[in-house]
């Protein structure tokens, strides 16, 4: 189950503002809208304000041509760009091929919807009261949502304004990048402080399943210990969401990221969105709105409809992006790992000889296109809404899995390999691949890598495994087509500053090759 959030952004309105908005706007007075100070004095405002905090998140993934999900996928090995041509949507084009700047709107779209559902935490966090044990869990959330904010800041970004207070004035929005062991001293403070107020999983509704969890804030205490490099702390973190019980991996893989499961056993953190809302081309929120309630990245990213018959598939033509490269599907066949390549990435003859579709277009001519289609976040009919006028390409609800249970299983696992405890790694990895259908391996760095890409493929985690694995330079040295093989060590690792911080913020610093 979902639920919507359509709230009052009005009242909440003085406190979004980011350290990019101009010092104008800013010193101007709003009339007509409730003092932030007056506001969270009652359960039902403090949960309104918390959902806003995660509706950040369904924006920051939706909106047409700015999405999140793509800014940390397309500079991967798993996909090219695609699209009409090299110049068709050419922010994204710079991503895929490394010729991306800091007046990338994409980029820019990211760094500013984390600080906004920052300035929604921090307002919960510093006017909220916790005098009774609902209030105390619903400013735990939004200490959790902060921290995973910061997080996805951080590990993108590196030095960035550390803003835990309501600023007063225009000039405190302007600060300085804070030092990253700062940023993430912050992290676990905002995530220790919530776990010890945050429910479990079970103890939440199945329409409340898309809340902050103790062990979601738990896994998350753990990634950041793992990014750090802090290995026995992360495998300590770790061990606290498998020993809870409340997770496991979901028998299926073929429909793990379909509707049926959402919010599942395996589920730790989601970004929810609905098919209901039945837009047609007249009603669809173009433009990036906040109100938006599903993803139109889903039909922009599957294969072009003029050239797709999908036979039995189940999937629909989209608008050509986000094409799944050659090196994704051998991985997969090197393995010999059948049950997670067809429900992640088929080839042109999977396409014929396992659903008796067709792809009419000749080799080579469809920009991004090197033979392969993505089934995992693909363009399943079944998960998008074409009733009563509603137009199928713009009501996909399929949910976004931000952190789920076998990416814990093998971050424990990596976690515990490089602290010295292969033995306590090898049943978590087993764990993952037996669900695969494949016999055990030998619990090492690079078994864990390559579970990884097979695993977590295309959804956003396999840029940043790459990087602070020291590995990416390697990797995406020669990536081919749209690629240009345009890594650059020492400056790709962190996105750059957005100019617009840049121009609005004369304390913070771009990072360094930028």
């Amino acid at each position: 189950m979902k639920i919507k959030f359509n709230i009052i952004y009005a009242i909440l309105g003085i406190v979004f503002l980011t350290a990019s908005c101009s010092k104008d706007f800013l010193d101007k007075p709003v009339y007509g809208v409730l003092a932030a100070e007056d506001y969270f004095q009652t359960e039902e405002e403090l949960q309104e304000g918390v959902f806003a905090c995660y509706d950040v998140l369904q924006w920051a993934y939706a909106p047409d041509w700015n999405s999140v999900y793509m800014v940390k996928t397309l500079p991967s090995d798993e996909t090219h760009a695609g699209g009409g041509s090299d110049a068709d949507q050419p922010p994204y084009q710079q991503l895929d091929d490394y010729s991306f700047t800091s007046e990338n709107k994409p980029i820019e779209h990211t760094f500013k919807a984390m600080y906004f559902g920052i300035a929604r935490a921090n307002a919960i966090i510093n006017i909220a009261t916790p005098d009774n044990q609902n209030k105390t869990q619903l400013i735990a959330e939004a200490k959790a949502l902060r921290a995973y904010f910061y997080f996805e800041l951080v590990s993108m970004f590196g030095k960035v304004p550390l803003m835990l207070e309501l600023p007063t004035s225009a000039e405190e929005y302007a600060q300085a990048g804070a030092p990253i062991a700062d940023l993430y001293a912050q992290i676990h403070k905002d995530l220790d402080e919530a776990i010890q107020d945050l429910p479990k999983k079970s103890q939440y509704s199945d329409a409340m399943k898309f809340r902050m969890s103790k062990g979601t804030a738990e896994a998350i205490k753990g990634k950041a210990f793992l990014y750090e490099g802090k290995y026995a702390e992360a495998a300590t973190a770790f061990e606290e969401v498998i020993g809870s019980g409340e997770y496991a991996l979901q028998a299926d893989y073929s429909t793990l990221f379909l509707k049926e499961s959402e919010y599942g056993v395996e589920s730790l953190f989601e970004v929810g969105y609905v098919s209901t809302e039945g837009y047609d081309w007249g009603t669809f929120q173009w433009g990036g709105n906040r109100a938006m309630e599903n993803n139109i990245h889903f039909q922009l990213m599957g294969p072009r409809g003029e050239y797709f018959n999908a036979g039995t598939s189940g999937m629909i033509g989209g608008w050509g992006f986000n094409y799944p490269t050659a090196t994704v599907y051998q991985a997969f066949v090197d393995a010999g790992d059948i049950v997670r390549k067809n429900a992640s990435v088929i080839s042109l003859n999977d396409l014929e000889t396992l659903y008796g579709g067709e792809w009419t277009a000749a080799p080579g001519t469809v920009w991004g296109m090197e033979g392969y289609f993505r089934v995992k976040y693909g363009t399943m009919e079944s998960e998008t809404n074409g009733e009563d006028g509603a137009v199928k390409e713009l009501n996909y609800g399929t949910n976004i899995r931000l952190l789920r249970y076998a990416d814990v299983l093998l971050m424990a696992a990596e976690a515990n390999i490089m602290a010295g405890n292969a033995a306590v790694a090898q049943p978590y990895l087993d764990e993952v691949r037996t669900r695969a259908g494949l016999a055990s391996v030998t619990a090492t760095m690079e078994a864990i890598k390559t579970e990884r890409q097979l695993e977590l493929s295309f959804e956003g985690v396999r840029y940043f495994d790459l990087i602070r694995w020291g590995d990416a330079s390697n990797v995406l040295s020669d990536q081919g087509f749209s690629k240009n093989g345009n890594f650059f060590q020492g400056k790709h690792e962190l996105f750059p500053i957005p100019y617009a911080e840049l121009s609005n913020n004369p304390l913070i610093e771009q990072n360094p090759n930028w």
